[in-house]
């Protein structure tokens, strides 16, 4: 079955840092666009940050760069996001979406929820 599953989620206090994983089954995350999205409490949805299938695209929100950072495993079929200097307006549930580099379906994970306190 084709699917991403987002892992590595938690509470963590102000000042930490989470791995998170978006792992791949099915598919071949080198033929993807893997991107990071969250959705606040409030439902609102932002890009988080987003790597091209060659890895020499990446864009991150303005309000992640600097602490965040993505990276592809693509022999491991795994797209993971180093989050650094975690912040309270950082809890969200954080959702791996990829999108084919040339044809094919587009698909959607679950999410995994991080949560910081102050």
């Amino acid at each position: 079955q084709e699917r991403v599953v987002e892992s590595g989620g938690g509470s963590v206090h102000s000042g930490g840092s989470l791995k998170l994983s978006c792992l791949a089954s099915g598919f071949l995350t080198r033929r993807y666009h893997v991107t990071w999205y969250r959705e606040f409490p409030s439902k609102e949805r932002q890009m988080v940050a987003t790597i091209s299938n060659l890895g020499g695209n990446i864009r991150y929100a303005d309000s992640v760069k600097d602490r965040f950072r993505i990276e592809r495993d693509d022999d491991n079929n795994v797209v993971n996001l180093q989050m650094t200097g975690l912040s309270p307006e950082d809890t969200a549930l954080y959702i791996c979406h990829a999108t084919p580099a040339y044809q094919g379906m587009d698909f959607w994970g679950r999410g995994t929820q991080v949560t910081v306190s102050p």
